[in-house]
């Protein structure tokens, strides 16, 4: 036999035993790709319905002082900004011009009142006259009281001066003079998720933070519950109201409040078990099937537990989730479970 014809023979040799090989080696390959996976059977389980909002401190009112009398002239400011005020408190005297006519007049009025009083007793006069003489008497009291309340102007509330726009002398044109804040207590609107509509009821306690007292925690309660859910952000306005008896808070701070709903049963998660969708910001895991194939479904994440997620939607009872081997995984993929 020639030597080519030897290196034919030992070519097709070669090639049938690599073809053999092969072949049996294509079932081993395909039993070692079914991917391996760690799963965890997940449970309901009471956890604490706290929630954190960001808002802004606000006074719990704000009134600014004028005098509806456009061009009345202003004889004197008697509080500055800074001032703590009392309610009822006199923080500015307008001119008296006016206010001390429609005294005299108030006087004079009075004077002829009595005197037609006098004369109905003796029947001098009827029962019609003094009758309108009195409504007379009525309707310029009640307007000199209004004018006093404009030129004598009071502190509706006890609080602090924030600002002051006019000094003695000056002509007011209908603009305030004064602002008053009430300082204690304040307030902090939050917007809250509208699962929490039907939890939320005045008086509820809550916590506030501030950056300006990292270390401190000042209570507060909800006072006031908005009536409507704003279509948009599916979220509902929320007044807390908040000690302030040491006067250590000011308006404009930046607030984290916390508010506790209470307890609620829902499944927990291991934090290995949640994927990230790319892209989105949706949260998936693997649930495994009865038939050794997996599911990729969709949840929503409540509150972070440590290395545990609650998890709102998506899972039931007793479903088993991949917490190792997801990264070669995709729906429907047929797993083998190891311990």
């Amino acid at each position: 036999m020639s030597i080519l014809k030897k290196n034919s023979v030992l070519a097709l040799s070669l090639a049938l035993m690599i073809a053999g090989c092969t072949g049996g080696g294509q079932q081993t390959t395909e039993t070692d790709t079914i991917p391996e996976v760690k799963v965890q059977t997940v449970h309901t389980q009471s956890v604490e319905q706290e929630e954190i909002y960001s808002g802004t401190i606000a006074p719990y009112s704000r009134n600014m002082i004028s005098s509806y009398q456009t061009t009345m002239r202003i004889d004197k400011i008697m509080a500055e900004v800074g001032d703590k005020v009392a309610a009822g408190q006199l923080l500015v005297q307008m001119e008296q011009s006016n206010y001390l006519q429609a005294k005299l007049q108030i006087e004079n009025l009075k004077v002829d009142y009595n005197r037609l009083e006098a004369l109905y007793k003796t029947g001098g006069v009827s029962k019609q006259t003094l009758d309108q003489m009195k409504t007379q008497l009525d309707v310029t009291m009640e307007t000199f009281d209004n004018l006093e309340k404009n030129t004598f102007l009071k502190s509706p509330v006890s609080g602090m001066i924030t600002q002051r726009n006019f000094d003695n002398g000056d002509l007011t044109g209908g603009q305030p003079i004064l602002q008053v804040q009430q300082l204690n207590p304040l307030k902090v609107s939050i917007n809250i998720q509208e699962i929490y509509f039907p939890l939320l009821k005045p008086q509820i306690p809550a916590s506030i933070r501030l950056e300006s007292y990292p270390d401190e925690v000042f209570e507060g309660k909800v006072r006031l519950v908005y009536p409507t859910i704003d279509a948009t952000s599916h979220t509902f306005t929320t007044e807390i109201v908040v000690d302030n008896s040491k006067m250590k808070i000011r308006p404009g701070m930046y607030a984290r409040v916390s508010v506790n709903f209470g307890n609620a049963d829902h499944i927990v998660v291991p934090d290995v078990a949640v994927i990230r969708q790319q892209g989105v910001n949706d949260r998936y895991v693997y649930v495994l099937n009865a038939n050794n194939t997996v599911s990729y479904i969709k949840v929503a994440l409540g509150k972070r537990l440590g290395n545990l997620y609650e998890i709102l939607s998506g899972l039931n009872d007793g479903d088993k989730v991949v917490i190792a081997g997801a990264t070669r995984l995709v729906d429907g993929t047929t797993v083998k479970v190891v311990n």
